[in-house]
C-alpha cells in the first residue's frame, strides 16, 4: 500500500489521531491524501485532492470518527470499493474497531495485509431519478406538526400494502442496530442478507416490521394524502419536503468493505454495547452493580488509556 486516504469527522478535534497516522507515514514512507475541504486540518504533508478522488487514489481509507464517519467513508468508495480502517473517536461506534492507542501497530499490520474483509451490502436507492446509497438505511420521515408519511409498499412489482407513520425505515442488517432499531425492529445478524422495512410511530396500515430478501425489489411510493416528507439517507438529509415521487430500493452485496483485525473481540465488544443499550439503567449505573474484576474490564473497552 502506497497511499492511504483520511476521511475525518467533520466537527471532532483530529489533531492528535491524525498525528499518529503522519509520523508513522513519514517513518515507512506512504503517501497520505484528504479532501481538498479538510486541507486546514491536516499537516501540510497530507495531499488535498477533490473529495472525488480520495478513494480513487487510495489503497485504503483510515476513517477517523465514530459510525457516521465510516459510513461516509464506505459511500464514498461505492464505485470502487477500498478496504476501510476506522478509528474511534466517537462514543457508542458499532462498525468502528481501532482506538487511537492501537494505532501504530494497526497501520503496520495493514501495511502488511494482517487483517481479514468484512464485506459490507448497501441500499442502492433512486430516489424520484437520482441514485443514492444508503449503508445503514434510507427513512422517509414527516416534517414536524404537518400529518404523517403515507406511502404505499411493492415488492417485485406488487402492491402490498400502505403505512401512515411518523417515518418509513429501510435499513440493512448493520443498519438494523441504528434507526430501526429506534422504531422498534428487529436486530439482524450482519452475516445475514436481508432487508428490513420498519414504520415509526404507526397509525394506520403495516405496523411491524417487515423482513425482506436482499433478492426483492422494493418501491416506496408517496400518497396525495401524505405529509411533505424528508428522505434521510444513513441519517443525512437527501431531500426535504417531497411530496411526490416514488423510491426503488434495491439490496447490493459487497459494496463495503471493513478492516478487521481481531473479529471476535469486535463481535464481543459489540455484544457489550447492545446490552448497555438494551437495559433501563445509564451505563455508568449498571457498571456499579458489576463484580470489580468484570468492571474495571469494561471500563477499559469503553474508555481505553490514552
Amino acid at each position: 500500500m502506497s497511499g492511504l486516504g483520511l476521511v475525518l469527522h467533520p466537527t471532532r478535534d483530529v489533531t492528535e489521531v491524525v498525528g499518529i497516522i503522519e509520523r508513522w507515514a513519514t517513518r515507512h514512507r506512504k503517501t497520505l491524501i484528504v479532501r481538498e475541504e479538510d486541507q486546514h486540518r491536516v499537516p501540510s504533508c497530507v495531499e488535498p485532492v477533490p473529495a472525488s478522488e480520495v478513494a480513487t487514489r487510495a489503497d485504503a481509507l483510515i476513517s477517523i470518527g465514530g459510525d457516521g464517519t465510516m459510513l461516509g467513508a464506505l459511500r464514498s468508495a461505492i464505485r470502487d470499493p477500498k478496504p476501510v480502517l476506522g478509528v474511534h473517536l466517537g462514543h457508542l461506534g458499532f462498525l468502528v474497531e481501532i482506538e487511537p492507542p492501537e494505532l501504530p501497530d494497526a497501520l503496520s499490520r495493514l501495511l502488511s495485509r494482517d487483517f481479514t474483509i468484512e464485506s459490507h451490502a448497501c441500499l442502492a436507492c433512486d430516489v424520484c431519478g437520482d441514485d443514492v446509497v444508503a449503508f445503514n438505511d434510507i427513512a422517509l420521515v414527516r416534517q414536524p406538526g404537518s400529518g404523517f408519511v403515507s406511502v404505499t409498499l411493492a415488492i417485485d412489482g406488487q402492491q402490498y400494502g400502505y403505512y401512515r407513520s411518523d417515518a418509513v425505515v429501510v435499513s440493512t442488517p448493520i443498519g438494523s442496530t441504528a434507526y430501526s432499531y429506534a422504531a422498534g425492529g428487529p436486530l439482524i445478524s450482519p452475516a445475514a442478507d436481508s432487508v428490513v422495512i420498519t414504520p415509526s410511530a404507526p397509525m394506520a396500515g403495516i405496523s411491524r416490521s417487515v423482513v425482506l430478501s436482499p433478492d426483492e425489489k422494493i418501491r416506496l411510493e408517496l400518497q396525495p394524502n401524505s405529509s411533505p416528507v424528508v428522505v434521510e439517507m444513513d441519517g443525512l438529509v437527501f431531500r426535504d419536503a417531497a411530496t411526490e415521487g416514488t423510491v426503488d430500493i434495491t439490496y447490493r452485496r459487497n459494496a463495503g468493505l471493513v478492516v478487521r483485525f481481531d473479529p471476535l473481540r469486535y463481535q464481543e465488544r459489540n455484544q457489550l454495547k447492545m446490552t448497555l443499550l438494551d437495559l433501563p439503567f445509564l451505563p455508568e449505573q449498571l457498571r456499579e452493580l458489576l463484580p470489580e474484576e468484570l468492571r474495571r474490564r469494561t471500563q477499559q473497552e469503553l474508555n481505553p488509556p490514552c
